[in-house]
This record gives C-alpha cells, structure tokens and sequence, in this order.
C-alpha cells in the first residue's frame, strides 16, 4: 500500500510532488518536501525540514534528518541515514549501509549539536557499500568511494578513492568507467589524455584535476 499526505504515517503538512510514492510504513513529518516521481520505500523516516528531490529512490530504513537536501535523481540504498549538515546533489548514489557522520569528535556526555560539520556529494558521484564519510569533507564531481572507504579528507572531481584511510588510486568517467591513459595531451604536454573505455569520452588530467574535454562519438 501506498501513503499519501494526511493519511498513515504522512503529515498533512508534507509536501509529495505529483507522482511521489510513499510506502506506509514510512514516516513522513510535517514540513517534509518530496519531490515529483520520488519513491520512499519501507520503514523510512523523513523528519521534518528535510528536502528531497523529483525522481529519488530512497530503499528499506533509510532516514533523512532536519536541513538535509538531496538533489534530484539520487538513489539511496538500505540502511542509509541522511544526519543534519549532510547535502546530496543530482544523481548522486549511496550504497547499501555506508555512513555519514556529522560530529568529529562525539562524546555521549559532550552535546556538540553547535558543531556539526557540512559534508557536500558533488553531483554523480557514488559512495560504495559499507564505505564511512567523515564529516566536513567535499566528495567531486562524479568521484567513485569503493567499497568499505574511509573517507577523511576532500575528494577531488572522478577520483577513485580505497582503502582505509581512503587514498586516490584512479580515475572514473561519468558513465562508471576506470579511465585509460592513452598519452600526453597534443595542446598541453604537461596534462595526460585518458580515456572512457565504455563510451570513448576523453578526459585530461593536471595533477589532481581532471576535465572532460570531449563528447563520445
């Protein structure tokens, strides 16, 4: 069965684009906004305050607290909790159980709700299953987390991060590829050319800075 505003676990108060589907065992506070063609599925809870995007998909026990946004197009997988200064953009994937956190240095005793840190998922990137973001972070533009990262420190744009602490061991294209080198940029011999080995896009890579520069033919 699907809930609608006012009715089940739906505030009257919630706000459900045309089309948002919301299971009823879901929890959807007052003030929450849903965005058009958004699926809320089992045992989610979405506090009041929170913004989500059209076309998400939010899977089994997923939480999403006050002041978190999430951008259109994203799919959060099951067992993801969505903390307070925690931002998604458009098309962004979060993987089965991985963690955001908002306090750097938590005591049970110690109340630091004043300190919460922003994390920031720039638009396309995934966060493998089981992976940990410690907040404050920025993850890049279409960077891939493997699975079970531990990421403490910024992420740059198509990086692909491992490990724990997590480190940058290549470089992903927008489709989900590994990029390929294939020689020195013919317009700036200090760059490298990679390329996408699923759809032929090129990229160029300065230092820790990667570009796409062309469209797959």
């Amino acid at each position: 069965m699907i809930a609608r505003a006012g009715e089940g676990h739906v505030g009257a108060g919630a706000t459900l684009g045309a089309g948002a589907l919301v299971h009823e065992s879901a929890y959807v506070d007052d003030g929450a906004v849903i965005g058009a063609g958004t699926r809320v599925w089992h045992f989610c809870h979405i506090n009041a305050g929170a913004v989500i995007g059209a076309r998400c998909s939010l899977g089994q026990n997923v939480v999403v607290m006050t002041g978190v946004t999430v951008g259109e197009n994203a799919k959060i997988q099951n067992n993801v909790s969505l903390y307070e200064g925690v931002e998604l953009e458009d098309d962004v994937f979060c993987g089965p159980s991985m963690v955001f956190t908002n306090v750097y240095n938590p005591r049970s005793a110690v109340s630091r709700k004043n300190e919460y840190r922003r994390t920031l998922v720039k638009r396309g990137a995934s966060i493998g299953a089981n992976a940990t973001i410690v907040c404050g972070n920025t993850i890049g533009r279409y960077a891939f987390i493997g699975a079970g990262a531990v990421v403490n420190r910024d992420v740059p744009d198509y990086a692909l991060m491992a490990g724990v602490p997590a480190r940058c061991i290549g470089w992903m294209s927008e489709a989900g590829f590994r990029l390929e080198a294939v020689g020195v940029s013919p317009v700036d011999v200090e760059a490298e050319r990679l390329r996408c080995p699923g759809t032929g896009a090129l990229y160029e890579r300065r230092g820790t800075v990667v570009v796409r520069i062309e469209e797959a033919a």
